[in-house]
């Protein structure tokens, strides 16, 4: 599908958009933008899950404004790519390996024939899990990532044991495919400023839901029982304590210090352990931090410049 322009949040210039097939078959849905004149290279852009490409153009507005190329995609199972079920509010993967795929065939068909080098990346919560998942197996595709509140672990009590063993259960009694217990087709982010706990900043926060309702096909309700699961284990195989000092790829890991969707001591805590990371915690905001106040966006484009780019610590 095309991407969707509407008055508030017009289509950045220049855009090339289409479809991706993977080698499982899954059509995804990518677009790219080219550098400006005197171009420094490429930033890939990786969303969190229930997010979608046009939710993004202001930062791929402000990433070409510092000279970058940008590639992006919507995830399997949400924004325009393909959804796995037929009820297509239900996000849903077997397993976080999936996500790598998505990834393999924009770089591969779109990013290395097409798009300048270095090639750098910016991948938020979810996102941030599949990227560190990248980082761990050694893969050169970045010469530098930032992470935006990875999905390390999930804030509160949600990854207790018992949660893990109860939806471990439910898989395995055949209830995969349902909705994860209390979730619903409800579209993320489409619901009322009031109570969010995305983002501090209404008129962000209406920007996004003036697309939802304008194209709600792009919107995705709770997560299968079988993606919560495959969470829990994407999540837990990071949180082992073997996996930071194996990660030689330089992060940045960008928390909020008020977020409620995952925590942001699990992402400080692996920062410090990992042999070339680095963090910021930015008090005050919430989860969402590039669709914040500006006064809490600033300060991850202040992080992100003085990362990005950069020289390499492992070669």
């Amino acid at each position: 599908m095309d991407l969707v322009s509407i008055p508030a949040n017009p289509v950045p210039e220049g855009a090339v958009t289409g479809m991706l097939k993977t080698r499982d078959g899954v059509n995804i849905r990518f677009a790219r933008w080219l550098p400006p004149p005197g171009r420094k290279g490429t930033v890939c852009l990786f969303q969190g899950r229930a997010e979608f490409i046009e939710k993004y153009f202001e930062t791929v507005r402000e990433l070409r404004a510092r000279g970058f190329a940008v590639a992006t995609i919507d995830w399997r199972g949400q924004g325009g790519s393909d959804r796995a079920l037929s009820d297509p509010r239900k996000g849903h993967v077997g397993d976080f390996s999936e996500y790598e795929r998505d990834i393999e065939v924009l770089m591969n068909e779109i990013v290395l024939p097409d798009c300048p080098p270095p090639i750098f990346a910016i991948a938020h919560s979810m996102g941030g899990t599949v990227m560190m998942r990248v980082a761990r197996q050694g893969s050169r595709w970045f010469d530098r990532i930032v992470l935006s509140a990875p999905m390390l672990r999930l804030a509160g009590n949600r990854q207790s044991t018992s949660n893990r063993i109860a939806v471990r259960a439910m898989r395995l009694m055949g209830m995969g495919s349902a909705y994860v217990p209390g979730g619903s087709n409800s579209i993320v982010a489409a619901g009322s400023y009031v109570n969010n706990i995305a983002t501090t900043d209404p008129v962000r926060h209406a920007r996004t839901k003036a697309v939802l309702d304008a194209a709600p096909e792009l919107g995705l309700g709770s997560p299968s029982v079988s993606w919560l699961n495959a969470a829990y284990r994407a999540m837990g195989a990071i949180e082992d304590a073997s996996f930071a000092s194996k990660v030689r790829q330089p992060l940045m890991l960008i928390a909020a210090g008020r977020d409620q969707v995952v925590s942001t001591a699990a992402i400080e805590d692996l920062a410090i352990r990992l042999r070339a990371g680095s963090h910021l915690i930015i008090a005050g905001a919430r989860h969402e931090i590039m669709m914040e106040q500006d006064r809490y966006r600033a300060q991850f484009w202040a992080a992100f410049d003085a990362f990005v780019p950069g020289t390499p610590l492992f070669k």
